[in-house]
């Protein structure tokens, strides 16, 4: 398969994923040997390492090859001879749409917080991978020299030492971020929140991703805002010649996405596709919302750099947090909203005042101490770890007809089930055994992706959740049989 004969429309991270799967099925490539590196792929072939690694990425994704930490990229040894199907993309009606999520989501959450329920259904990672006694010393050690006019000094924007901090950790990745338009926020929510209210008006319509994060969906919500749903392929993002098409038809005011390990797909938009999606939104004038909060928990040694890199109009409002990657609990996240940097601080002035200031201050002192890469690359080994853990027991477990695509970051698995089953009725069959998981339904304005379900795999992986997916591969084996019977499934 010489990648000169492929088409040029075809991207070269998937021409070379293509000649190296190629190899792997007419057996010059077997089970257990080890792929070139990255470099020397580079050399060999003229490409950018984020192109040899968005190859790999695929090759994994389809359970090809496996990473190995410190030692590269090998072909794998399928599990059982089993290789799981990528979840489908969806179709969904491109109208806008009134979203009422908040009951259905407020329930699930709610159901499952008992410390002795399994914890698939989740939105964070297990508490203990993050460096609380650290975070707690320099809280101690911070709160200390705080000064009384510090209550002043810190209002929004926020902490000056924490967003210059934040500010070089931009500068690292290429992207000449101002400190003076980074906003301290509680949470990436609030800066989310703030960033969508700068930009839209009651009734506006704004494009989300299909399936998206519920906190999207009620955010347009509590906001009186349409959504307008946009397929999204389970590796590389939303589909732009489809967005395009719902920029003519509907006018959108803004757009609501996640380029890096989206939830709950855990999609990685490769960069030239980032690049053109910030063309597209250049050319009509149409703001970005762009939730990165997941940004820092990649494979391999190369950060997927955001939308916002691409940005020369100050369209992209980049919105994260530290409560993903460092400190859970501690609710500090930023905004860095572009043209829209002064609206956004007013905003906050106007419905929160201000954070938490000595938490800033904490955060901060932690930053400037040093250590907060190596607790990265700690916390993406044990991560990938956990993640292929459960993607091999779902692999080995769950029913035929399961579809699952093994992410390239983050922590979260979407699972697309046999359509004998409901994801609500697993959703509470799983719960009377112990067991939480998120049910599709409320990732979507529409209630779609009934048979779909977001797992968490960023738990200590044991033989407890081992049991877990047993548990919970008997009760979707269970509703495709009841389907395929015509009885009540669950």
């Amino acid at each position: 398969m010489p990648t000169s004969s492929t088409s040029a429309s075809v991207p070269r991270y998937e021409v070379l994923a293509r000649e190296i799967e190629h190899q792997i099925a007419t057996g010059v490539l077997r089970p257990g040997d080890r792929l070139p590196s990255v470099r020397q792929t580079r050399a060999g072939r003229g490409l950018s390492p984020s192109t040899v690694f968005q190859a790999y990425y695929l090759l994994e994704s389809r359970g090809l090859v496996r990473a190995v930490p410190r030692s590269g990229y090998f072909v794998a040894a399928r599990a059982d001879g089993v290789l799981l199907a990528e979840p489908r993309t969806t179709e969904p009606d491109s109208g806008a749409r009134t979203v009422a999520v908040n009951d259905l989501v407020c329930e699930i959450l709610g159901s499952a917080r008992a410390r002795d329920i399994v914890p698939f259904g989740s939105a964070f990672p297990d508490p203990n991978l993050f460096p609380l006694d650290r975070l707690r010393r320099a809280l101690v050690s911070s709160t200390r020299r705080l000064e009384p006019w510090n209550m002043v000094e810190d209002l929004p924007p926020g902490n000056l030492r924490l967003r210059r901090e934040i500010a070089k950790r931009y500068l690292r990745q290429g992207l000449p971020i101002a400190t003076e338009e980074i906003v301290l926020t509680h949470g990436a929510m609030e800066a989310l929140n703030l960033c969508l209210n700068a930009v839209t008006r009651p009734g506006d319509a704004v494009v989300v991703e299909s399936p998206t994060f519920y906190v999207a969906l009620q955010a347009l919500q509590r906001l009186g805002l349409r959504a307008i749903e946009v397929p999204t392929h389970c590796r590389e993002g939303i589909d732009l010649g489809r967005l395009a098409q719902v920029i003519e038809l509907y006018r959108p005011k803004a757009c609501w996405l996640m380029t890096n390990f989206q939830n709950p797909l855990g999609s990685l938009m490769p960069e030239t596709k980032k690049r053109d999606l910030v063309d597209l939104l250049t050319r009509h004038d149409l703001p970005l919302i762009e939730d990165d909060v997941y940004a820092e928990l990649y494979e391999g040694n190369v950060a997927p750099l955001p939308a916002k890199a691409y940005d020369r109009r100050g369209l992209v409002l980049h919105c994260s947090s530290f409560s993903k990657c460092l400190a859970p609990g501690y609710r500090v996240g930023w905004a860095a909203p572009g043209r829209w940097a002064h609206e956004v601080q007013r905003l906050k002035l106007m419905t929160s005042l201000s954070g938490s200031i000595p938490v800033q201050a904490a955060v901060a002192e932690y930053l400037q101490e040093g250590g907060y890469d190596r607790h990265l690359r700690s916390l993406r080994l044990a991560l990938q770890s956990r993640r292929d853990s459960l993607f091999d027991a779902v692999t080995r477990h769950f029913p035929d007809g399961t579809r699952a695509v093994r992410p390239a970051g983050g922590y979260f698995l979407w699972v697309e089930l046999s359509v004998g089953v409901d994801a609500m009725a697993l959703h509470r069959a799983a719960l009377a055994q112990h067991i939480s998981l998120a049910p599709g339904p409320m990732f979507s304005a529409r209630a779609d992706f009934q048979h779909h379900i977001r797992l968490n795999g960023g738990q200590p992986w044991d033989a407890t959740l081992e049991g877990a997916v047993r548990t919970l591969a008997r009760l979707a084996a269970d509703a495709v049989r009841a389907e395929a019977a015509g009885q009540p499934s669950i």
